[in-house]
């Protein structure tokens, strides 16, 4: 099963902002989480939090940047709601 992932228009928006780097490791976050679902526990600090929203580490250091995304539970759609660093994270 093939998931679809979009990006919210913020996460749209600050894309370019971010570090090229970073950029490529959301990519990559997004086509595994097309290929293989929501849950990627293979990816640094990873951790599913409440409901139905997940997170991980894109990049450690100073500044840690994260991104965090929700699954729409009955479809096979997931939602990357932030891309940034971790100070501004929506835990």
């Amino acid at each position: 099963m093939t998931w679809i992932v979009t990006y919210h228009r913020k996460v749209e928006k600050e894309l370019g902002k971010l570090p090229v780097s970073v950029q490529k490791a959301l990519y990559r976050l997004a086509f595994e989480i097309e290929l293989s679902g929501p849950v990627r526990g293979n990816w640094q600090n990873y951790s599913k939090l409440d409901g139905n929203r997940h997170h991980c580490h894109l990049k450690k250091g100073k500044p840690t940047y994260v991104a965090v995304w929700t699954e729409d539970k009955g479809q096979i759609t997931v939602e990357v709601v932030y891309a940034g660093t971790h100070e501004k994270a929506p835990y």
